[in-house]
Formats: structure tokens, sequence, C-alpha cells
């Protein structure tokens, strides 16, 4: 399972969140075929860019509760003070997407930035490994 994690900016485009996509998508050697779920914090719930962009893909999108999100902070990657402040873990689509694959997953692309989004992507390590 592959897990593309979500961060953007108040009010971010499909565009934008699309493109933070493909970025992490490249990084990783990937297409957005091998995506099987988009998510973001709670928080971001009402964000129609990240809600669109989810839709055009075809995958669902899930909403990580902050206590999980917090939970998978320590294994991210990257630092955004700025995301600290707001949602007190080190990047928003890292943990997001470390949460959302579950306790035994690891980052296959760090936080990938396009505009006004994040993205990174996360794999079950124990799909991996099987």
């Amino acid at each position: 399972m592959i897990v593309a994690g979500i961060g953007c900016r108040r009010g971010a485009g499909r565009a934008d969140v699309l493109a933070a996509i493909d970025e992490a998508l490249a990084a990783a050697s990937l297409t957005a075929e091998a995506i099987d779920l988009v998510a973001t914090a709670a928080e971001k719930g009402g964000e129609a860019g990240i809600a669109a962009a989810a839709a055009e893909l075809g995958r669902p999108l899930v909403l990580v509760p902050a206590e999980r999100l917090q939970a998978a902070g320590e294994r991210t990657v990257t630092r955004s003070e700025r995301v600290v402040a707001l949602f007190a873990v080190p990047s928003l689509a890292e943990a997001a997407a470390l949460a959302a694959a579950g306790e035994s997953s690891r980052l296959i692309a760090p936080r990938r930035v396009a505009g006004g989004a994040t993205c990174a992507l996360a794999t079950d390590e124990a799909e991996v490994t099987s």
C-alpha cells in the first residue's frame, strides 16, 4: 500500500496538490496508479483542493486525527517550523502519509513542495519486506 500524504496552505487548489503529488511520485520513480490512498490532517478536511485531487486520482481521502499525526511525527525526516506551530508535527505531509500507511510504514519519498501544497509518500513496511 502506498499513501500520498498532503499538506497545503489554506485555499490551495487541485492543480497545486496534483503537482506536489507528481513531484513525490517522480522522486520515487512511481506513477499515480501506485497510490492507494490520499491522506491529510482531519483539520484539512475542508480543503477543496485536496478533495478534488483525490477525486481526480480516483482514490479515497483519509482524514487523520491529530493524535495519530503526532504519533507518526517522530518518524518524519523534514521539518517546517510553521507546521510544527500549527500541527505539532515536523511535516504534515510526511506524518499524514506515515499515519495512514500504518505503524510499520516508512517514507519512500519525503516531502516535496509544489506551489502551495506538499506531498510525501509512505508505504507499509510489512508489505515491502514480505
